[in-house]
């Protein structure tokens, strides 16, 4: 499993939402994603769980680029290519 060097960030922060996108295809994961997003106070933390090579690239590429903290991407590229997201709204 592949993980970012915010994986100990990630760890300590409290998630306060989880979402999973696992049978959902892109662009729903980030729609979904966004919405759930939208929904939470600045500073708080979601996870998001996901299937996919396109969610695995497209997630945390489109939530940076909103302005928030992707604090942990973790990647099983066995089987059904499964991940997790954790991330900090702004």
């Amino acid at each position: 499993m592949a993980s970012n060097d915010g994986q100990k960030n990630a760890d300590l922060a409290e998630i306060h939402e989880s979402l999973d996108v696992t049978a959902d295809r892109c662009p729903m994961t980030f729609v979904r994603t966004r919405l759930r997003l939208d929904r939470m106070a600045a500073g708080q933390v979601l996870e998001v769980r996901f299937a996919g090579r396109e969610p695995a690239e497209n997630l945390p590429r489109s939530a940076r680029e909103l302005g928030h903290d992707v604090l942990a991407l973790e990647i099983d590229e066995s089987e059904a290519f499964r991940g997790r997201m954790v991330v900090r709204k702004n």
